[in-house]
């Protein structure tokens, strides 16, 4: 498979890092902004191959990576209730809860939607008066926010 074999020749590793010591002239700060990013550098030991003029910033993690394990139960919790419309971002219907994520919930008839934005759920409070609206916001550091409609 094309970009993993690569990744796991000794000589070409060798080749790239010369390369980057080479460019690397001056101190560089580089932010991995994802948590998934942060554990692969860390996890394969390619913090320590990196020269050290070059300072990696672990940075706040996206909400997917973020999100702890009792807000996306909370979430799935709120969805599963009758009377209830869950809203989200698309991003977040396949973090795992403890038992069920939101996708999970949704194949168990939970009413969960997805929204590219937060009022979009104020138009479907409109739309659904006899409907509790739920409209789950999370960013990479608290406060997380879970909106209710009625």
């Amino acid at each position: 498979m094309k970009y993993i074999s690569e990744y796991r020749d000794p000589e070409l590793v060798d080749r790239y890092l010369k390369e980057i010591h080479t460019i690397t002239t001056r101190p560089w700060n580089i932010m991995e902004v994802c948590g998934g990013q942060t554990h692969s550098l860390v996890k394969n030991g390619i913090i320590r191959l990196l020269p050290d003029n070059i300072n990696m910033i672990h940075g706040p993690g996206c909400p997917v990576c973020v999100t702890p394990l009792h807000l996306i139960d909370k979430a799935v919790f709120l969805a599963m209730e009758k009377g209830v419309i869950l809203c989200s971002f698309g991003d977040m219907l396949r973090v795992p809860g403890s038992k069920y994520s939101l996708l999970e919930a949704k194949a168990r008839g939970a009413d969960v939607r997805i929204l590219y934005s937060p009022l979009e759920s104020v138009k479907l409070a409109r739309d659904n008066p006899d409907k509790e609206i739920v409209f789950l916001q999370l960013a990479s550091r608290p406060p997380h926010l879970l909106m209710r409609f009625q």
